[in-house]
């Protein structure tokens, strides 16, 4: 049996509803289409209690919903069919930067500040008439404010205090810049979740020549506050593991940080390795390509740069002459947020699809079932790495 079809004798919460922002509507769309696939194959399960549930399988999950704005640049959430009772579960992308609205006659980007605004507005349109809200935000909004080195704000913990407020009972992120930042809302829900099986499963999906061992592969963390993440990496794999630590100039702020006057390495010899090198965001890329620049001098081999959301700021031209160069064999990112045409196109470029993962645990929290196995998935992981002739 699929592990989705262990839900056939167990009843939701309520009836599902998933709204998607427009800053998610791709995610949403395929989300709702995997979810419509198993309920109708669950459904025609002998003796399933969801047979008897009424709108239990539908041809869509997706709410009608909608984010107008006036002249002036404000706006209204509005939603267009009943949620009373239901267990909604919104998704929003606060990275999405192609989306753009009107002020005044001149155009203007959304910023996540638009984004996040727009989450609150659709969350006030429900007006506490749903049973329950979740909130499934990729990329947690202002992450990176996340605590507080001088007399600065602390916007992530403001959020997650307001969403809580406002009535959100669950806050479901992934790969979360602190996750500390849950000490903000102790008594509410909050996951973060890592996307490690889907990177690996998407390594050897596309790489042929792969030999994931010790004696072949080593995973790097680029700094010290990701070391969690690449230890869990290279744990389930049984490979080495080594760190760049950032020395950064404290003097001076550039752009609104300390800038980086080096990067030290601390760990084993990386020479004819292939290197995997896990963070959990790749901005401007400076940081990942120096650290790629600093294995290349230790005589690495194929440099495969894996991140959870590939801002890349600066656009690509940087990671375009680092190719070239030979510094980066391969990136890659997940689709969790926008991901432009000219990252797509790149041939070096490997995008991890989680909608299914998403799906996953929007279907199994609705039967108010366990994630846990969701969440740590080891045995996965082993699962796939036979599959593909690595154990």
């Amino acid at each position: 049996m699929k592990r989705h079809d262990k839900l056939a004798g167990t009843i939701p919460v309520g009836k599902l509803g998933i709204v998607a922002l427009e800053s998610s509507k791709t995610m949403g769309q395929k989300v709702s289409d995997y979810i419509v696939e198993w309920r109708k194959e669950r459904a025609n399960l002998e003796g399933a209690a969801v047979s008897t549930i009424a709108d239990y399988s539908r041809d869509h999950y997706l709410l009608d919903t909608k984010c107008p704005r006036f002249g002036s640049g404000e706006a209204k959430g509005i939603i267009h069919e009943s949620v009373r009772g239901d267990d909604l579960y919104i998704l929003v992308d606060v990275c999405n930067y192609s989306l753009t609205y009107t002020v005044c006659g001149q155009t203007n980007h959304m910023s996540p500040d638009d984004h996040y605004q727009d989450l609150k507005r659709l969350i006030a349109a429900v007006g506490g008439k749903a049973r329950r809200i979740t909130v499934i935000m990729p990329f947690l909004y202002e992450s990176r404010q996340h605590r507080r080195s001088a007399r600065e704000s602390l916007d992530c913990a403001l959020a997650l205090q307001e969403l809580s407020q406002m009535g959100v009972e669950s806050i479901i992120t992934f790969d979360a810049h602190d996750p500390r930042v849950q000490n903000a809302i102790p008594l509410k829900g909050f996951e973060t979740v890592q996307p490690t099986y889907q990177f690996i499963k998407a390594l050897l999906k596309n790489i042929n020549d792969l030999k994931i061992d010790s004696d072949h592969m080593m995973i790097i963390s680029p700094d010290e506050g990701g070391m969690s993440r690449a230890i869990y990496f290279a744990n389930v794999l049984s490979l080495d593991i080594g760190m760049f630590y950032k020395r950064r100039d404290y003097s001076r702020i550039v752009d609104g940080r300390n800038p980086i006057m080096a990067h030290e390495f601390l760990g084993s010899d990386v020479e004819g390795k292939d290197v995997v090198i896990v963070d959990d965001m790749i901005s401007s890329g400076e940081s990942m390509i120096d650290v790629a620049k600093e294995l290349k001098r230790r005589k690495a081999n194929r440099i495969f740069a894996v991140s959870t959301f590939g801002l890349f700021t600066n656009g690509m031209k940087k990671f375009d002459e680092a190719v070239e160069q030979g510094l980066i064999y391969k990136v890659l990112t997940t689709n969790l947020i926008y991901q432009p045409q000219e990252l797509l196109e790149r041939d070096y470029y490997i995008s991890v699809d989680m909608s299914k993962y998403v799906a996953l645990l929007i279907d199994t929290l609705n039967h108010d079932h366990s994630i846990s196995e969701l969440l740590s998935p080891t045995e996965r992981i082993q699962e796939v790495m036979k599959k593909y002739g690595q154990r």
